[in-house]
């Protein structure tokens, strides 16, 4: 809803724009719908999406080469700017002061800004704190991992979509047991739908218990131990004193 009021009206409400959540949930897809729509409605429109590491690595180079000035016209005139894993900018001092006045500049004109991350903008330690309160000035958006009834749905549309039939107690198992990540969700329903295409009959609840099993083996297991052992490494302790 916050990505489609920004879209039809860029720069009047929730400027900036900052989402954060996790892998895979759908934050660059978002981002790049506002930019297609506000184009849709404006061909006129300059419109830039650009990740921090690009920005950065930009930055770098206009320094090198006595193009300040042109990186900093570039970047104040644009309409829209959308910068995708805001939290690698966190360390890079110059870099934060200019992107600091590219985003004063733009708010102040009225201009959109949408911001990525893969956490809330006070978590973002490394950043200034000018920066973090000027994230924090918009809306703030949460896009966290999808729930049982979302990630069905998730999965018959993509049945839809690829023309094939799937019984309903096969995803009701996927929706229940996959990965919350919605990209390791569709790793494994097109699994499944290989297992359906290529295999020879209908697929067995056993083979789909299998393919979620191989998924979930590719993350590593959280285990007490591990947890004793990265808190006491963080906080000086062994993990026998913890």
């Amino acid at each position: 809803a916050a990505a489609s009021q920004v879209a039809a009206n860029p720069g009047k409400n929730n400027n900036p724009l900052y989402m954060y959540g996790g892998v895979g949930l759908g934050k660059t897809h978002l981002m790049h719908a506002i930019g297609n729509e506000i184009l849709n409605k404006n061909p006129q429109a300059r419109v830039v999406f650009i990740n921090s590491e690009r920005f950065v690595q930009e930055m770098v180079r206009a320094l090198q080469h006595g193009q300040i000035d042109q990186f900093k016209r570039f970047y104040r005139s644009v309409d829209a700017l959308l910068v995708d894993d805001i939290q690698f900018m966190g360390g890079k001092e110059t870099t934060q002061e200019e992107f600091f006045h590219t985003f004063n500049a733009l708010v102040n004109f009225n201009k959109q800004i949408v911001l990525a991350s893969d956490r809330h903008p006070r978590e973002l330690k490394t950043l200034e704190d000018r920066l973090r309160s000027r994230f924090q000035g918009g809306l703030v958006a949460d896009i966290s991992a999808p729930e049982f009834e979302t990630r069905v749905a998730i999965m018959q549309m993509w049945a839809q979509e690829r023309d094939v039939k799937i019984d309903h107690s096969i995803i009701d198992t996927v929706a229940l047991r996959a990965p919350n990540n919605v990209r390791e969700l569709e790793g494994v329903f097109n699994q499944i739908v290989a297992q359906t295409r290529f295999g020879s009959g209908a697929v067995q609840l056993p083979k789909v218990e299998d393919t979620i099993e191989r998924f979930s083996q590719k993350r590593e297991r959280v285990t007490l131990e591990k947890i004793i052992e990265v808190t006491a490494d963080k906080f000086g302790f062994h993990s026998e004193e913890l």
